[in-house]
């Protein structure tokens, strides 16, 4: 296949009109929204801005924001987060576990990769800056990047030294949330992190697992990611990845060579040739979490609990508005990049 055939064949599929959200979606907003604003919430992030999964306010505002309402965060929530996220003993990513103090559990004591590239998103929706209420977050993400462009969440991953077990899960928000932000304000340590990232995506052909002994579970579960889920959360599949090195080529006007990108595009195409995009996937069934008891003791691996919004928008097989905008717009920024001659 040539740049000009993949041009054609996205192209000549159907552009369905822009979706709208449903009945059952709607009302699942207006609930979010008003848990969101609730004395119930606030009382959730002082006792911790993360957990527990899934129907905690951090959540909550990130479906709120992956279904394109992210306006619709109350503000105050927004910065009750990022003060509460300012509060966490460890302002830096634990990379040995055996170094922290007896009292610290990095789980909830410390911010991830994947975590803090949610939040500059959904926290950007609502007008406010990351790196700018929490200062040191600003040279996050280059200060983590393994040597092959990609980040883990896995702390002992950067105490390995015969191999460099990145994951995509940890690297893509990343990458989205550095290519959402204000390119003006990119150092260079930045821009290196961007086109390293955007490497480490050609590298792995948006398709392929760690190769890794340490992340061996990344490649056993790579065949799902042809499988569009939503809501994401921090979760990957090759739509979101496309997006991603789609845009990052946008904006830094890199080109990356046809090989990184036509299998996947010609997967999505034959998969859903009516341009609609369905949820095929529930990446986030069957996680656990940490909560606290009656007592207020936090206690690891219970069930997660979900919402009306991740119940209304994650229905297998139903048609998803964010995931068919997302590759309608994609779609277009791709025929755009190879116009300008940037997949080669």
């Amino acid at each position: 296949m040539t740049p000009a055939a993949l041009r054609d064949l996205v192209v000549a599929l159907p552009s369905p009109p822009a979706p709208v959200h449903g009945d059952a979606v709607g009302h699942a907003i207006d609930e979010a929204v008003a848990y969101l604003g609730s004395d119930a919430a606030l009382e959730t992030i002082v006792a911790d801005p993360y957990w527990p999964k899934w129907d905690g306010p951090w959540w909550q505002a990130l479906a709120l924001w992956e279904v394109g309402e992210g306006s619709q965060i109350p503000g105050a929530t927004m910065k009750a987060l990022l003060e509460r996220v300012d509060l966490l003993p460890l302002h830096e990513f634990p990379t040995a576990l055996t170094s922290l103090p007896p009292h610290i559990d990095w789980y909830r004591d410390s911010m991830c990769h994947c975590g803090l590239g949610s939040l500059m998103q959904m926290a950007a929706a609502t007008g406010l800056s990351v790196p700018a209420a929490l200062p040191w977050t600003a040279s996050w993400f280059p200060r983590y990047q393994m040597s092959d462009g990609g980040l883990t969440c896995d702390s002992d991953a950067y105490t390995v030294t015969d191999e460099v077990p990145s994951s995509m899960v940890a690297t893509v928000p990343a990458l989205e949330a550095m290519l959402a932000g204000n390119v003006a304000t990119w150092t260079d340590e930045h821009r290196r992190f961007v086109d390293d990232a955007v490497a480490f995506l050609v590298g792995r052909r948006l398709v392929e697992g760690s190769s890794s002994k340490l992340n061996a579970e990344e490649r056993a579960v790579a065949p799902s990611w042809l499988l569009p889920t939503f809501p994401r959360f921090y979760f990957y599949d090759v739509l979101r990845g496309l997006a991603a090195l789609v845009r990052a080529i946008t904006i830094t006007r890199s080109p990356i060579p046809l090989v990184a990108i036509a299998p996947v595009v010609e997967h999505l195409v034959r998969r859903f040739p009516d341009g609609v995009v369905r949820v095929e996937r529930r990446a986030f069934a069957k996680c656990t979490t940490r909560t606290r008891d009656a007592a207020g003791a936090w206690i690891a691996k219970q069930p997660a609990r979900t919402f009306s919004l991740l119940e209304a928008t994650s229905e297998l097989g139903a048609p998803s508005r964010a995931l068919t905008l997302q590759w309608t717009s994609t779609r277009a920024a791709l025929a755009a990049a190879i116009d300008a001659g940037l997949v080669h």
